[in-house]
């Protein structure tokens, strides 16, 4: 699971700090956010104390109607030792004994000037992506025909060098060297690049160089779902390759399973156009059109018809 702070939701919608400055680098652990109605009327029983509490036009004109010892007492509860953060929506001022309160205890008061329906489908997207289980791949991550292709393989194999052949192609580069990969539900993975190498791409005797300085924002994008892992290898005479690709291999990363195609290395094949041509393959399959079973289908009736033909001749 990836480490998020009140700050990087802060920095992520530009929300503006009004109390309890000294809380910003307090965790968020929880993606699910809360808008603390019930709360405020008095009932506590199932407070989830431990999210992201958000504040909006009604539970403020809420807070408005009660006497101010009883208000402060119901935010003084809300204000929770691990309370994240308070975000107000609509861009108001919030009560004035909460800003109090969140200065005492050290919990980020935040302001948005967002709707709150908005600004909650916003944040516990942004959470859910954040928090998400995570792992981290050697490889390369490129977005091909719309299509999030994850190159592996042995170090020194050409993986960073076939990237930037695509990318010259006017394909994007998501991650080089490392991609730290997040399993936001079930069979959906996203790709992103950890922030010290985002747009940076290695090649052996150049050296580091930075896409979108290079090539312009349309050769770099910030995180891809991966559906496909490509893995080269350096051709070995005596292994046998997939010739019809009627079987699909599979490899798992966290707990989803995406495609895996092993394609063999060697001078004069051009590894570029084989993903892209890999990449449009994966479409059509999705699509319903799966050229190797079309070709079995058309090689089961060529046999059927040539045994007709020897039945009959024998039978002449």
């Amino acid at each position: 699971m990836g480490e998020l702070t009140v700050e990087d939701v802060m920095n992520r919608f530009g929300l503006e700090l009004i109390a309890g400055h000294e809380g910003i680098h307090r965790q968020i652990n929880m993606s699910d956010i809360s808008r603390p109605g019930l709360e405020m009327a008095g009932y506590f029983d199932y407070y989830p104390s431990e999210r992201v509490q958000l504040i909006g036009r009604k539970e403020m004109s809420f807070l408005e109607t009660l006497p101010s010892i009883t208000r402060r007492k119901r935010l003084e509860r809300l204000c929770s030792e691990d309370t994240p953060a308070f975000i107000i929506a609509h861009g108001e001022e919030g009560p004035r004994e909460l800003s109090q309160l969140a200065d005492e205890k050290h919990i980020p008061v935040l302001r948005t000037d967002y709707k709150t329906t908005q600004f909650s489908g916003m944040l516990t997207n942004y959470l859910v992506g954040q928090l998400a289980p995570m792992t981290t791949v050697h490889g390369v991550l490129v977005d091909v025909y719309g299509v999030g292709v994850l190159i592996t393989g042995g170090s020194g194999v050409g993986k960073s060098e076939t990237a930037l052949e695509l990318i010259k192609k006017g394909h994007r580069l998501v991650a080089d060297d490392s991609v730290e990969i997040r399993q936001v539900s079930d069979n959906v993975l996203i790709g992103t690049s950890p922030k010290l190498l985002k747009h940076m791409l290695e090649i052996r005797g150049v050296g580091i160089i930075d896409m979108m300085t290079l090539f312009g924002a349309s050769a770099v994008k910030d995180d891809k779902r991966v559906l496909l892992a490509v893995d080269l290898e350096i051709w070995d005479e005596d292994k046998h390759y997939d010739r019809l690709g009627i079987d699909e291999e599979k490899i798992e990363i966290l707990d989803s399973q995406i495609t895996r195609l092993s394609v063999p290395v060697r001078p004069g094949r051009n590894i570029a156009v084989i993903i892209e041509v890999a990449a449009m393959d994966y479409r059509m399959k999705r699509l319903g059109f799966n050229a190797a079973d079309e070709f079995t289908k058309r090689l089961d009736q060529a046999i059927a018809e040539n045994a007709e033909i020897l039945k009959a001749e024998e039978s002449d």
